[in-house]
């Protein structure tokens, strides 16, 4: 427990530092990053210093719970500054915990005359997540055997390699292909026309898959298709595992079941629907193809940007839309979702339970990157659906309870467990925000979103006897 304490200081500590460096940067413009620092930074390192000290090694249980509550802490330390800006507590912790779990859920409006500060800080918080959630899963997850996070080690390079012995060198490679990528599509956008604050926030934004914009417009504020196919190509770079980044720079190889798929599911979709759109409503065939291709980039790497509401397309491309946000990125990448390789997993789980009806005698194995898929992971990705679609389905029935109509409640409770932000409708869709929910509302969402962006059983395995037992 000591060591648990010892690091959420840490943290709060490192959040106090960021918020001098926002007020440094920008004069403190809205007057309260000098303030924050000082009481976030002050209690972390109170925090610190109470429990530094000789520490016992990490434990599968002390794992778990070190897992849930940094990202409480992270969205604590996130809220100060928001908080003491203008928003109430609930809004204010909204607001930072859609940023640190990427989601891009928002209450806030007005955003284009929003003091530079706070707009910089909630980029920063949906930066630091996306990293933070990519090292965490490649490091410690997999460990913990949630859901078939263990196959990352199948996702980077051969078991023998120098990155997966040493869970250091992993991290640091991993954040250096995160800054680069950071950097290079920050140079596009200026390139693009982008003045400097706005190329700076939607580059941490864009590839943390978070989602969040200066204006209210979101990214349908640049009417610029250069800038529009730049930010499509890097959600779609932010969308594949870091992992494989790091094996194709060591090794030269593309070889990745998941990437593939990825991509040729993207094509397909985006294929479909181009041709459908330009067809039925008259649409320049390129034109299509483009606002096609970034909202559904978009929703499927669950960033959350939109350039237009695609709900107005019609009834079955909003389902469609629904069902891209359900199926999220890659594992191994800042996305959200179910993602990809664990849908892989499971329908050729299903495939082989109908060819063993068909021939009750044969001897069938499921192979994932073309290795056998152990019982184990098979388990654990089967009950991170049970668990993901119980999740979704009892948030819908609390938030239906709570007056939301059933489309806020169901879309809401899918795009805060899927990390995605926007919802379907006129109140949280594309076009709206979350700001006009009841406070309670937004609590169950914040639940969601945390417990999504945690894989579900890091957070479930809590609640269980077994597990204080073990802890204590």
């Amino acid at each position: 427990m000591r060591l648990i304490l010892f690091i959420n200081g840490l943290i709060l500590t490192f959040g106090g530092v960021l918020m001098l460096v926002v007020a440094a940067a920008f004069g403190n413009e809205s007057g309260v990053f000098l303030q924050a620092a000082l009481m976030c930074g002050g209690i972390g390192a109170l925090f610190s210093l109470v429990s530094y000290g000789e520490f016992n090694t990490l434990r599968a249980s002390d794992a778990f719970l070190l897992t849930a509550t940094v990202w409480i802490t992270a969205a604590c330390f996130g809220m100060l500054p928001l908080y003491m800006w203008s928003l109430s507590f609930a809004d204010a912790f909204f607001e930072s915990m859609s940023a640190v779990t990427t989601t891009g859920s928002t209450v806030m409006s007005g955003l284009d005359t929003t003091a530079h500060d706070i707009l910089l800080w909630r980029a920063m918080l949906q930066w630091m997540g996306g990293i933070g959630f990519v090292v965490t899963g490649m490091a410690l997850l997999p460990i913990l055997k949630v859901g078939g996070m263990q196959l990352f080690r199948t996702e980077s390079s051969d078991q023998g390699e120098k990155e997966l012995k040493n869970s250091t060198l992993f991290a640091l490679a991993t954040m250096w292909a995160y800054l680069s990528l950071t950097v290079a599509c920050m140079l596009v956008y200026l390139w693009g026309g982008m003045g400097d604050f706005d190329a700076l926030v939607h580059a941490l934004t864009t590839l943390s898959s978070g989602g969040f914009s200066n204006y209210d417009a979101s990214f349908g504020h640049f009417d610029s298709a250069f800038l529009q196919w730049a930010a499509t190509f890097f959600m779609l770079c932010a969308g594949l595992p870091f992992a494989w980044y790091i094996r194709v720079a060591r090794t030269r190889s593309l070889r990745s079941e998941q990437v593939w798929t990825y991509i040729t599911m993207l094509a397909v979709v985006i294929l479909v629907l181009s041709m459908w759109l330009a067809i039925a409503r008259d649409m320049a065939p390129f034109d299509a193809l483009r606002l096609v291709a970034f909202n559904v980039v978009s929703a499927v790497t669950t960033t959350g940007y939109a350039t237009t509401d695609y709900t107005t397309w019609g009834s079955m491309i909003a389902v469609v839309f629904v069902i891209l946000t359900a199926s999220g990125g890659c594992t191994g990448s800042t996305s959200g979702g179910a993602k990809l390789m664990r849908w892989i997993i499971l329908l050729r789980s299903v495939r082989i339970q109908i060819r063993s009806i068909q021939h009750p005698n044969g001897v069938f194995s499921l192979k994932y990157e073309g290795k056998k898929v152990e019982q184990n992971v098979l388990d654990g990705v089967i009950s991170f659906f049970v668990f993901y679609i119980f999740t979704i389905v009892m948030l819908a029935v609390v938030l239906n309870v709570l007056g939301l109509d059933f489309s806020t409640a169901m879309t809401g409770a899918l795009t805060a467990v899927a990390n995605v932000g926007p919802g379907v409708g006129d109140i949280i869709g594309p076009a709206g925000n979350f700001a006009s929910l009841p406070d309670s509302a937004k609590w169950v969402l914040v639940f969601g979103m945390y417990v999504g962006r945690l894989e579900m059983l890091t957070v479930f395995v809590l609640f269980t006897r077994s597990f204080w037992r073990e802890a204590i």
